[in-house]
């Protein structure tokens, strides 16, 4: 910790409740609050107040959902692109992918931006860099006045091979007036692909004006606590920078709930993990080995977002998840939601369809008296009710109708976990299922044994996961930049200087934070295919002749095969980190005299079953299922043949026989 900070505060901003974890060197304290949607800071002085911290002893790092919930609700700024001539509807146009490939009506979506906030000019550069046509006169006198005549709230430059030189991105922006919201995609992402750099640059721009808002109001109002805020990639950035960043935090939750599962599993002896991330509308899913796995094919919406960002994959799977039969008889569950209102049957607010929820309850996994730690409670009888519609129509026992909801809904689930996994050569046997969200627990036995896996974990403060794992994340930059040829024609020194040339750009952003020279570390990589195909594999720079025989290696394990073809570089990468806080979970106290649990009945089982509470386990102690463990916000369900152990911290271990 710095100077004079004696405490680190990780706040998590979500849809219904803002999460606070506080670490003051010594032990945890975790809060909650209800969130302020269209005011996000109130909710974190409101915490904060509950907390009775001083502002001059707090370090905070935040996950913010303001950009993601601008660009999924499409409530961005005014925003002027402006791209070479000839180039105005390449966002338009995208890459002409359908959603519904037979599809021969599909329903027309909106242009990113519409075509009369898109100006040309007529410069032009070859993909050599050699200049074709320059910047004129005209150009400038067109866009001050279309500046006056639009009057637009932020600026997206995106030139043809801006990544080889940017003088004509930088001279556009010269002509741009003070206080305007700048974009350039050299900046941005010095990448090929105009089109996935042009949208990450409009996006950038798009929502920037918002975020960089937000964060000064945060910052002002927490004077004089430094404030970090979680990028998608899973490192902290300071909210200074942040700001013109906005891009880069569009998984800003989600990526300190990945960075939370990976702080718990190392706690816990165990690098390589599948977390599984189960909430009221959709589960996330993930692979952790070591490190949390990058990509740069995301998606927020229906845009790419080509900047590094945590490799997730979301399926419409939840607690929430309605169960209906579609025109066939078959049961399908999901993707529709029942949300937050009326939300599933038991919630008693007016629902009435069957959900994922309500069949938990049915066969009592759920307690209806234990939900959200006795706060509320749950309507048995109206969820037997609704999961009656499907037992009716299929005739069969409302049990059965249950568990056939339950079974469907693991399967999506399972699926979206062999997605990231199987599909991609790795034996998720060799892995431990971490499981988080306030449904997750219900079901991460059922999921494990479908990916035959033996090993569980359910974290300690997995309800506030993410703002755990904000305080447990480095601050850490990713850089990158084309350059494209077959690998073995560059020199490898040569190479190695425009890494070395990255990673002083990165340090130089950290350093302005504070970070000492001597405490960042730097790590390269390649993006790296085959001569002709599309697609690129990220491998760690090793050297010319290492780094080809690891490409031929990972693409004949993420494949099934390898070619004889010679090896294209694409991209050089650079990723730029620091130590993070050292955080420690306070021990749990050992408790050989655990209070006797209640027991209930359980369907599918013909005694009843113990419930314990979390709360009074102890460490060591050791549970047989079936049983259930409560806890305020979740429910973990041990069926028969696992076995349930309390670590020193209080993650309960999970064990098939």
């Amino acid at each position: 910790m710095g100077q004079g900070l004696t405490m680190w505060l990780g706040v998590d901003t979500g849809g219904t409740f803002t999460d606070f974890v506080l670490f003051d060197g010594h032990s945890l304290r975790v809060h909650k609050v209800l969130s302020t949607p269209q005011a996000p800071e109130q909710a974190i002085l409101q915490g904060i107040a509950d907390l009775g911290l001083a502002m001059d002893a707090l370090q905070v790092v935040h996950g913010s959902t303001v950009a993601t919930n601008a660009v999924l609700e499409r409530k961005g700024v005014r925003t002027l692109y402006i791209t070479n001539r000839g180039l105005r509807d390449v966002l338009t146009i995208g890459r002409q992918a359908r959603r519904e490939l037979y599809n021969l009506q599909p329903a027309q979506e909106l242009p990113p931006v519409p075509r009369a906030l898109c100006l040309e000019v007529g410069a032009r550069l070859g993909a050599d860099g050699e200049r074709v046509s320059g910047l004129s006169a005209a150009d400038r006198a067109l866009i001050e006045e279309q500046l006056r005549q639009l009057k637009p709230q932020a600026v997206a430059i995106n030139l043809l091979f801006s990544f080889v030189d940017d003088a004509d991105e930088r001279e556009i922006a010269s002509w741009l007036p003070e206080g305007l919201f700048v974009s350039r995609s050299s900046e941005v992402l010095p990448e090929y692909r105009e089109y996935e750099r042009g949208i990450a640059t409009w996006l950038n721009a798009w929502v920037g004006p918002l975020v960089d808002g937000y964060l000064r109001r945060l910052q002002q109002a927490l004077a004089p606590a430094p404030v970090s805020v979680m990028q998608s990639s899973g490192g902290t950035v300071s909210a200074g920078q942040a700001g013109r960043k906005a891009v880069h935090l569009l998984l800003s939750g989600p990526a300190g709930g990945l960075m939370g599962a990976r702080f718990i599993g190392l706690q816990a002896g165990a690098s390589r993990l599948l977390s599984f991330d189960m909430g009221g509308t959709s589960t996330d899913v993930a692979l952790i080995e070591g490190d949390i796995r990058l990509t740069s094919e995301g998606h927020i919406g229906p845009w790419p977002v080509a900047v590094p960002m945590v490799d997730m994959h979301t399926i419409g799977a939840g607690g929430g998840s309605i169960a209906a039969l579609d025109s066939g008889g078959l049961l399908q569950v999901g993707p529709e939601s029942a949300g937050a209102a009326p939300g599933p049957a038991c919630y008693g607010q007016g629902g009435v369809r069957p959900t994922v929820t309500d069949a938990n309850l049915v066969l009592g996994r759920l307690q209806a008296d234990a939900f959200l730690g006795g706060t509320m409670t749950l309507d048995a009888g109206a969820a037997r009710q609704a999961v009656a519609i499907i037992a009716t129509a299929l005739a069969i026992g409302v049990e059965d109708a249950a568990q056939g909801i339950i079974d469907i809904a693991n399967e999506h689930m399972a699926q979206a976990l062999r997605v990231i996994s199987v599909q991609r050569g790795v034996d998720p046997r060799n892995h431990v299922l971490v499981s988080f969200g306030g449904a997750g627990g219900l079901h991460v036995c059922a999921l494990a044994e479908a990916l035959g896996m033996h090993r569980a974990l359910v974290p300690v403060h997995a309800g506030v996961l993410s703002a755990l794992g904000m305080l447990a994340a480095p601050r850490a930059r990713q850089l990158s930049h084309t350059l494209t040829g077959l690998l073995d024609d560059f020199d490898a020194d040569a190479l190695q200087q425009q890494l070395e040339a990255l990673a002083a750009k990165g340090a130089d952003s950290l350093e302005a934070e504070g970070v000492a020279a001597r405490d960042i570390t730097s790590e390269f990589s390649l993006d790296l295919r085959y001569r002709g195909q599309s697609f690129t594999l990220n491998l760690p720079w090793q050297g010319l002749g290492p780094t080809r025989e690891a490409f031929h290696r990972a693409h004949e394990q993420r494949y099934g095969h390898r070619l004889t073809g010679v090896v294209e570089l694409v991209n050089i990468r650079c990723n730029l980190h620091c130590r993070p806080p050292d955080i420690r979970l306070p021990a749990l106290a050992v408790d050989a005299e655990a209070a006797a649990p209640r027991t209930v009945p359980l369907a599918g089982y013909h005694r009843s079953v113990p419930v314990w509470s979390r709360a009074a386990l102890g460490s060591g102690q050791e549970l047989t299922g079936p049983a259930l463990v409560t806890e305020t916000v979740a429910t973990t369900y041990l069926p028969a043949g696992w076995t349930c152990r309390v670590d020193p911290v209080g993650n309960l271990l999970l064990e098939r026989d």
